[in-house]
């Protein structure tokens, strides 16, 4: 998403909290190419260090038209092994981050009467996952909330959507083991995993959008119909 969007010409902040190897790379990599991103680290877990890096945002670009929360964690249990320590990570990590960010950052765009505000949830937001009630309820508190939100924020001017991707060739995906992926695949109607070029068009679009808001999209290949 950072590398198209850049590319396309869009002033971009990159966030990142433990790939500062990485975020570094592909800013030189974009350097390369005569194109500068920022980035900044913060663990937009916790408000003050979102609040730093909305401060930094705002002192290099003077204004956010887009706001994209894509940050999350995973994790695979039982529910009646959950501990309130994880607990409390995932629900920090996927949900409450978007209210950090999302309330940090709306003021500058209520008061530009626009703006767009795209949330990366999970088709187990919509339908759920056995063993994995934990992010579950983190990603359907993001459908909620766009819901909600779309509505308060539309009189303003601001879009606020979802995007629930389906099985998705991630590095969070990469901890499953090859046999599970093929299952994956054979059970989405498309006969494939999506890949990540497959949300940026998503993301692309709802950007683009000016008449859609409050709305859940799912690119899932058929995996839920």
């Amino acid at each position: 998403m950072v590398e198209k969007l850049a590319l396309e010409g869009n002033n971009v902040l990159l966030n990142y909290n433990k790939t500062a190897k990485k975020s570094k790379e592909l800013q030189e990599k974009l350097k390369k190419e005569g194109i500068n991103i920022e980035i900044f680290r913060a663990d937009i877990s916790k408000r003050e260090e979102v609040r730093k890096m909305v401060k930094f945002a705002l002192e290099k670009f003077g204004n956010i038209d887009v706001l994209i929360n894509n940050a999350g964690i995973s994790m695979l249990h039982m529910f009646t092994e959950i501990t309130d320590d994880e607990w409390n990570e995932m629900i920090d990590t996927n949900l409450n981050s978007v209210f950090y960010c999302t309330q940090e950052v709306v003021g500058n765009m209520i008061n530009n009467k626009k703006g767009c505000i795209v949330n990366i949830s999970s088709i187990w937001g919509i339908v759920g996952a056995s063993c994995e009630v934990a992010y579950s309820t983190s990603k359907a508190g993001i459908n909620g909330m766009t819901k909600a939100l779309a509505k308060e924020l539309g009189p303003s001017g601001i879009r606020v959507n979802s995007i629930a991707p389906g099985v998705i060739d991630t590095e969070m995906n990469s901890k499953l083991d090859d046999a599970i992926i093929t299952q994956l695949a054979k059970d989405t109607p498309l006969g494939r995993i999506g890949k990540p070029e497959d949300i940026y068009k998503c993301v692309k679009w709802l950007i683009e959008d000016e008449y859609t808001t409050g709305q859940i999209v799912s690119p899932n290949g058929g995996f839920v119909i």
